[in-house]
């Protein structure tokens, strides 16, 4: 998961990539240490086309504001520089990866 310290590139990022996955931290944030290997093995094994970005909200407050972000972590996904899916704090994997299947599997099937 490559890291990203301004939001310019975020966005730069969301318009150059097909399909997107930003992954939003906090400081001291448990959870965000816990669950985001888990995002990177689900994502490499299941959705290998989809490029992954991560950044703290410490680091880069405007993330908060540009995308509504208002605890972490969150995870946002964006296909065709759109934002197909979000999820925040209490993350299912399973129903995260299906809800991400169907619409992987049209755009890039």
């Amino acid at each position: 998961m490559k890291k990203i310290y301004n939001l310019e590139d975020i966005e730069n990022e969301i318009l150059q990539n097909d399909a997107v996955l930003l992954y939003v931290s906090a400081p001291n944030c448990n959870v965000c240490e816990v669950l985001k290997p888990k995002i990177e093995e689900l994502f490499s094994k299941e959705f290998p086309k989809v490029v992954l970005f991560e950044t703290n909200i410490a680091e880069v407050a405007e993330v908060g504001s540009r995308f509504n972000i208002f605890s972490a972590p969150a995870i946002l996904i964006f296909f065709d520089n759109k934002e197909f899916a979000r999820v925040g704090r209490n993350v299912s994997l399973t129903l995260l990866k299906e809800k991400i299947e169907k619409i992987y599997n049209l755009y890039f099937g």
